[in-house]
């Protein structure tokens, strides 16, 4: 390498840098993608002369300025890329290059995995190796379970890789009609989580849905997914739904990965996938395979549509279209979007919103959702557990999950107590969550035996005894007023503005704001929130519920109330985008109760609560 070609790090966070990176890669012809560090060569005047990103374990964006391609920059750049990666701990790199590149990635010990016309996929581990190593044990291992008339070495295998965002009853019915075809049936979930349900709740659905005893069958094996099935590592382009060159090159460089070294590690012939009639990405990789059966889809049962019911707070539709071992990650789902919905609520008198901290010094909007993401896997094990011991143990490891997620601040310790009850209650009781009376018995069933047990137990935080009135009554105001109450404010709100309830019908990424500061101030108005009687004592807080009181009588929201996504980003919120009268008022408030010191958080675990069963009844 020339003197002139020292390598640093570019820090992408500083928009020069970034700007300068984007312009190198375009005039290189390629286009910039997420990236956590770029390395480049670089001129005296600071001019790029070669540069080469890395992404988790994938190297991506290398390119070199025509000018300098025969300056020997490449070598030295990656060998820094590798030992810098090594040095993290990142010790099995991939890459997609030209083919032309090939020679200088051996150079340094990478082998190709892929070829396609136009790109290869290369690495420079036992990745790949290993994967497949454990594939052939798997396989190995179903033969001695294998049951029927022939030899386990002329059993015909087939294998399904399948998203499951989440399980459907349609990915079911492609399961059942390829074993059909079959002696053995390998499924293997896509690992990478760019997806609504994380990775692991995809891989615990697929595996219950096919190990419960009405389906239960040694002729299917659910697989760990990998690096190397329709991932960012081998298939970019896969979540982007775009039919290109580009997309082109990923698929046939996937598709030749998997049928030259997934399926022969398992012994598998023939790979099975849905119909696509709507995708043409989708539809496009399936005409690109050599060894696929393409089964149709069920009509009207989609993946797609589950979602859209979940965002849209429809249980209901949702569980209609999916397997009963799905229903307990639907329900994680939905408890995960109430307190979403209630984070992203702005306004929200000294409690923290996308608008700031409210009250609170020692936490804000990304620890709150820190805290949230923390608790999502434990909510479909609430939804599961047998009974109040269950419930309690898993409440009390949710709890010091969050507290580690979040450096020990408690953000949703009544959250826990509350939906944990909530999620049981539904997930015991499928038949009959749709009558608000058997609900409400259900919890006060719940609460009863996991207070009996919590009495004299010290690893009962404070704040929750507060919360064990209400819910020993089943949280009788909720039914009785907080729900009705929420969605009258939620149809009046919506139809002063001359749109359909979005709640329900063509619209699920919009929710009115309004009704929900309406109906926390509701809530704030009716409950004794042990969280400002411990901050202000109970004559302030009595007070703090007569005001709330006051302020909903007296601030209605006007006929051009502007209504927002429900995932409104953080920091983007304007109070010009709230009935003016209300937000005026709120804004007070707002002000008054951040310097007091006055965070109504019971409340705000109410309006959660009341926003999970607007979804479930």
């Amino acid at each position: 390498m020339q003197e002139n070609g020292s390598i640093q790090e570019l820090p992408l966070s500083l928009p020069f840098f970034r700007n300068q990176v984007e312009a190198f890669l375009r005039e290189n012809g390629l286009r910039t993608e997420e990236l956590d560090h770029y390395y480049a060569c670089t001129s005296p005047d600071g001019s790029i002369l070669a540069g080469a990103g890395i992404k988790a374990d994938i190297i991506k964006c290398v390119a070199v300025a025509p000018s300098a391609r025969s300056e020997g920059f490449m070598l030295p750049l990656l060998s820094r890329v590798v030992s810098d990666a090594a040095a993290k701990g990142v010790l099995n790199l991939k890459v997609f290059t030209k083919p032309e590149n090939r020679e200088i990635f051996e150079s340094i010990g990478f082998k190709v995995l892929a070829s396609a016309p136009k790109a290869i996929l290369m690495e420079n581990g036992r990745g790949l190796e290993k994967y497949c190593e454990y594939l052939s044990g798997i396989c190995h291992a179903s033969g001695s379970v294998f049951h029927c008339q022939r030899q386990p070495s002329a059993r015909k295998c087939g294998v399904i890789v399948m998203n499951a965002n989440p399980f459907t009853l349609g990915h079911k019915y492609l399961i059942e009609k390829a074993l059909e075809q079959v002696d053995h049936l390998f499924v293997i979930p896509v690992k990478e989580d760019a997806s609504a349900f994380p990775y692991p709740e995809r891989l615990a659905m697929i595996r219950s849905a096919n190990a419960s005893p009405a389906h239960a069958d040694s002729r299917i094996t659910v697989l760990e997914g990998s690096d190397y099935c329709i991932s960012a590592a081998t298939f970019p382009t896969y979540f982007l739904k775009d039919l290109s060159d580009a997309a082109e090159t990923q698929m046939r460089l996937d598709i030749e990965l998997f049928e030259r070294h997934i399926m022969p590690a398992l012994g598998a012939t023939v790979r099975f996938v849905g119909s696509e009639p709507l995708d043409p990405l989708t539809a496009r990789y399936n005409a690109l395979m050599h060894n696929a059966v393409v089964i149709p889809r069920l009509e009207a049962i989609s993946a797609s549509r589950v979602r859209a019911a979940i965002e849209a707070g429809d249980y209901a539709s949702a569980a209609a279209l999916c397997p009963v071992t799905t229903h307990p990650y639907l329900l994680a789902a939905l408890a995960e979007r109430s307190l979403l919905l209630e984070l992203n609520t702005p306004m929200k008198p000294g409690l923290v919103g996308p608008d700031g901290p409210g009250a609170h010094k020692d936490m804000d909007y990304d620890t709150m959702l820190k805290g949230i993401k923390a608790l999502r896997p434990f909510w479909s094990r609430m939804a599961m557990a047998s009974g109040p011991d269950e419930l309690r143990s898993l409440g009390i490891e949710a709890e010091k999950a969050m507290l580690s997620a979040t450096g020990g601040v408690n953000t949703h310790r009544g959250a826990i107590f509350a939906l944990g009850m909530a999620v049981n209650a539904v997930g015991r009781r499928t038949e009959t969550i749709d009558n608000e009376q058997v609900m409400q018995n259900a919890l006060c069933e719940i609460a009863q035996g996991i207070l009996r047990n919590y009495l004299n137990d010290n690893k009962l935080h404070s704040t929750l005894v507060g919360a064990r009135r209400i819910a020993l009554t089943g949280y009788r105001e909720l039914f009785t007023d907080w729900l009705p109450y929420y969605r009258k404010a939620m149809k009046d709100t919506l139809s002063s503005a001359s749109l359909r309830d979005p709640i329900r019908a063509n619209a699920p990424e919009m929710v009115s704001f309004t009704a929900l500061q309406m109906t926390l101030l509701r809530i704030m108005s009716t409950l004794d929130d042990t969280c400002v009687i411990k901050r202000v004592g109970y004559d302030r807080a009595q007070e703090v519920k007569q005001e709330a009181a006051a302020l909903l009588a007296s601030a209605q929201p006007s006929a051009e109330e502007n209504y927002f996504s429900g995932r409104c980003p953080k920091n983007q919120f304007s109070p010009a985008n709230a009935s003016p009268s209300l937000a005026d008022a709120l804004k007070d408030m707002c002000i008054r109760y951040a310097q007091e010191g006055i965070s109504p958080g019971g409340a705000a675990d109410m309006l959660a609560l009341t926003i999970f069963f607007d979804s479930i009844i």
